[in-house]
């Protein structure tokens, strides 16, 4: 080989090296990132009648879905999760659950588990507190829920209960360490 081809060839190596080593801190990185998911259910899946709201014509069981989240931030004194409609009242959203307050401790709510232990409620889109069910419009395309869940700096009694989801947004707008979501569809 002569001394030209063998500069090259160390360079084609030291390039290579480098690039799997990003790809290595990228994989690390995409593993301990803080998320969330509801079991059984991938991002976009479709939730069944029973998480639908058990009112008027809805049929179902207002049932809220199962989360799960790992690989809380260091830091993380509370947890807050919210659904969140984009889709409903003709694009101006809809507020299916807020709950705050979770401990730091807990890293998940189970099915019809509206409030853990120790938690405050905000308010729904029914003015109340806990989580009211998806009912959009028969006949509309399936709409989409956003199930957020933030890492907060606050300490689990730092908001008072029955925030609106724009009052508790503002109260947490500077104690968000990180957040997470996934998306869950439901149609009629």
């Amino acid at each position: 080989m002569t001394r030209s081809n063998l500069d090259i060839a160390r360079r084609l190596l030291s390039v290579g090296a480098c690039v799997l080593l990003a790809c290595a801190s990228v994989q690390a990185y995409a593993v301990q990132a803080f998320a969330v998911s509801s079991p059984g259910l991938a991002d976009g899946g479709t939730l069944d009648a029973s998480h639908a709201a058990s009112a008027n014509s809805c049929g179902g069981g207002n049932v809220s879905p199962a989360l799960q989240w790992q690989n809380a931030p260091a830091g993380t004194r509370s947890f807050a999760v919210t659904i969140f409609d984009p889709d409903g009242a003709k694009g101006l959203g809809i507020v299916h659950w807020i709950v705050y307050g979770i401990a730091p401790t807990t890293m998940g709510l189970a099915a019809g588990e509206a409030a853990p232990h120790g938690s405050v409620a905000g308010t729904n889109r029914t003015g109340g507190p806990g989580y009211y069910g998806p009912c959009p419009p028969v006949g509309d395309v399936p709409h989409h829920y956003l199930a957020q869940v933030y890492a907060l700096d606050l300490p689990p009694d730092a908001l008072p209960a029955g925030l609106t989801r724009d009052a508790f947004l503002a109260a947490i707008k500077d104690h968000v360490i990180a957040a997470t979501s996934t998306v869950l569809r439901y149609g009629r």
